[in-house]
């Protein structure tokens, strides 16, 4: 059994008083796919290094299969790292680079080529294991790099942004074989991206974490349709929720011109907090074109196209900057998605309905979800 299980798990640079990882607990069960997620210095990679033991456990304790491994040096965890720069050999081949690892712990020569052959035709390499890495593509050198940890049979995988040096198609392309890869092994991966779309497409579940601390671990779907707070709303989802501060009264919450109903638990919790305002989150799709004239007026500033859709980004009367974007670092236009055959045009006025059952509420002090 491989499980992985952070246990208040910290790390604190000498210097900063604030940890890189605060009191992390995390169980990772045996077999399973989780992906760690989040901006730039949140802790995400740092976790992954403890992990690894590239990195101190100052507080806590990180297990693998029920062993507290905290102190035991990388060699002796039993696990294989993807990095981001593949950390490929130049002067050696792509199957000396996969069977290096075995080379130094004083595997056979003909076990060695055995796994390498097994790995290389698992990754389509067959016909470059006499190459150098030179001679490869970017996404042929990031399988060799899989096919190096692959080949120690490791009890767990340990991936850093391994597809962030690989152009757009290429990134879909791979990580759709990465997951396909993992659920055929079935070894335990714990993989660290600051691509919320990646992490959606690729976990078992997702573990969002923000200056250091884990906000909420769930399936990709849990997580985008029940965001536990504010920051995990407006992470989760491409284009971002509308999260706006917005007054409410015993008929519901002002959004722009309208007022939106709120659903009875939310109403309950707002009353019981004693809110006058809430962050009111609504997700892009959550709204149509009014077929009657009446409803919410949004003023398109920006228009894209996509094809199958359009996104309008634009001001409502009264919230002109008042979108917050990630639960407050700044802000930014109201966004609704549209039929992309029918876009509304540069500077016109939509009306649209709200979706009143996909509407999200959060604590405007606290950030927390109002609310099942």
């Amino acid at each position: 059994m491989a499980e992985v299980q952070y246990v208040e798990a910290s790390r604190l640079y000498p210097g900063n008083p604030v940890p890189a990882v605060n009191r992390l607990n995390l169980d990772v069960a045996d077999g399973e796919f989780v992906v760690l997620v989040g901006p730039s210095g949140s802790g995400k990679s740092t976790a992954l290094r403890m992990l690894a033991g590239l990195e101190d456990v100052d507080q806590g304790e990180i297990r693998i299969g029920g062993v507290d491994v905290s102190q035991k040096p990388p060699k002796d965890r039993d696990i294989a790292m993807v990095f981001q720069n593949y950390a490929l050999y130049p002067h050696m081949s792509v199957a000396e680079n996969m069977g290096f690892a075995l080379k130094l712990k004083g595997v056979s020569k003909e076990e060695r080529a055995s796994k390498v052959q097994a790995a290389a035709k698992l990754l389509d390499l067959e016909k470059y294991l006499d190459r150098k890495p030179k001679a490869l593509s970017g996404g042929q050198r990031q399988r060799v790099a899989m096919g190096r940890a692959i080949v120690r049979e490791p009890s767990v995988f340990l991936m850093d942004e391994p597809l962030s040096n690989l152009d757009a198609k290429l990134r879909v392309e791979t990580r759709a074989n990465i997951a396909a890869l993992q659920a055929r092994l079935g070894t335990t991966t714990l993989y660290v991206t600051h691509d919320q779309v990646e992490a959606m497409t690729m976990g078992d579940r997702v573990a969002l974490l923000k200056d250091g601390i884990l906000q909420q671990v769930d399936t990709p779907r849990n997580l985008y349709d029940r965001p536990g707070n504010a920051f995990v709303a407006g992470f989760i989802g491409s284009p971002a929720m509308n999260l706006v501060l917005t007054q409410v009264s015993d008929s519901g919450a002002q959004l722009g011109n309208i007022t939106v109903p709120l659903k009875p638990d939310v109403a309950a919790a707002t009353r019981a907090a004693g809110l006058k305002e809430i962050i009111l989150g609504v997700r892009p799709e959550s709204f149509h074109a009014s077929e009657t004239g009446q409803g919410l007026r949004v003023k398109a500033t920006l228009v894209e196209e996509l094809g199958a859709d359009a996104f309008v980004y634009g001001e409502m009367p009264g919230h002109e900057n008042d979108v917050e974007d990630v639960a407050g670092e700044g802000h930014r236009a109201f966004t609704v998605r549209f039929d992309g055959r029918v876009p509304p045009k540069l500077g016109q006025e939509i009306t649209l309905e709200v979706r009143t059952d996909e509407i999200h509420a959060f604590n405007p002090e606290t950030g927390e979800r109002l609310g099942g």
